[in-house]
């Protein structure tokens, strides 16, 4: 049993390893900069430090603080240094730095096992560690290496993610306002001005549709992810289509948040996998690509079939198919269930959406 535990927990580790890394969270005295703030305010960055950074935020690796200080002082000074944009959900105040951390990683909405921590301290590393189990640690001394990092090497570096600091920074803006608004949820949601475009793939959204199979879990019908050439292939074949959407609203765009691949039989459309970010949950949009298809299908007297594949995170998509009213036809050997949809009942796009077909 005690060999089998440790099995466990080393497929464990090496998953952890091999994951890639979407936020640093960062200590400020002997870290970012050399010396310690409340005691000298002539303190300077760290070599490089703010070049490294701002590569960083190039690949679409975000940025944060755990640090024991003076938030007021602390913020100041990085505004001094021009580069406290960069740091999302900064956590400076006198509380453990894994309770930080855990308000950092709620705000992100993103796994622990993908951050990574620096701290010029053991004590607050081991600290960290003993709470948040598949969080990475690194030593301060370290920070030269973050370039070449493996971890932080992401396979694809798309629009979106060159702009992800800046969506978050604008999903804050919109959640501040909406606990501020004063009047019923779904007024707030046709005060955004959303628009959401339906187009077709085109080549230069395959980087992101691979993206969207790799990082998208809890909406995700099958939960498959999709190579370079096997999504062009689709992209370009008569008897597929591949669908991509994007949500914009009066703060910005959401960027691209949501995929379909349908396969064109005569009789039928067959909808191999829908996808959509969790970044929209929120919305109300979580369906409109789904009615589309189903608009489609109807239009062309065809009847709608759909692949699903149960995983440890999707079952909020067998929800939205059952309540779309998909009924279950067959379950092959591999897990996948097919379901039908008679097309019976279409439901309506949100009146609060301006929704566009490309």
């Amino acid at each position: 049993m005690n060999k089998r535990i440790l099995s466990i927990n080393k497929i464990r580790e090496v998953d952890i390893l091999n994951k890639e890394i979407k936020c640093i969270i960062w200590d400020l005295d002997n870290t970012l900069w050399d010396g310690v703030l409340l005691e000298n305010d002539d303190i300077s960055l760290k070599p490089g430090i703010v070049e490294i950074i701002r590569e960083l935020d190039t690949r679409g690796i975000l940025h944060s603080i755990a640090s024991k200080n003076s938030f007021d002082y602390a913020i100041r000074k990085l505004e001094e240094f021009g580069i406290s944009e960069y740091f999302l959900f900064p956590e400076i105040n006198w509380d453990l730095k894994s309770i930080s951390i855990s308000n950092i990683q709620k705000s992100l909405n993103i796994g622990m096992d993908s951050i990574l921590f620096i701290d010029d301290q053991i004590f607050e590393r081991d600290e960290v560690k003993y709470a948040h189990p598949d969080i990475t640690c690194m030593d301060a001394l370290e920070y030269e290496s973050l370039l070449n990092n493996s971890r932080l090497q992401h396979k694809y570096i798309t629009r979106d993610a060159q702009r992800r600091r800046l969506m978050y920074m604008e999903d804050k803006q919109r959640r501040e306002d909406e606990e501020r608004f004063n009047g019923a949820p779904e007024n707030f949601l046709a005060s955004l001005d959303m628009t959401f475009v339906i187009s077709e793939a085109q080549e230069e959204d395959l980087i992101r549709a691979i993206e969207l199979t790799e990082r998208t879990h809890q909406l995700n019908t099958t939960g498959y992810t999709y190579g370079y050439d096997e999504l062009n292939n689709y992209r370009t074949s008569d008897d597929h289509k591949l669908l991509v959407c994007e949500l914009t609203d009066r703060y910005g765009s959401y960027g691209k948040i949501g995929l379909a691949l349908l396969e064109i039989k005569e009789s039928a459309l067959h909808l191999k996998l829908l996808l959509m970010s969790c970044r929209v949950m929120s919305r109300g949009v979580g369906t409109i690509l789904l009615s589309y298809i189903m608009q489609m299908a109807k239009s062309q007297n065809k009847i709608l079939l759909a692949d699903f594949k149960k995983t440890d995170r999707n079952k909020v998509m067998y929800v939205t198919y059952k309540f779309a009213n998909f009924k279950e036809v067959s379950t092959n050997e591999e897990g996948i269930t097919v379901l039908e949809n008679d097309l019976s009942m279409v439901q309506k796009f949100p009146h609060y959406v301006n929704v566009e077909i490309k």
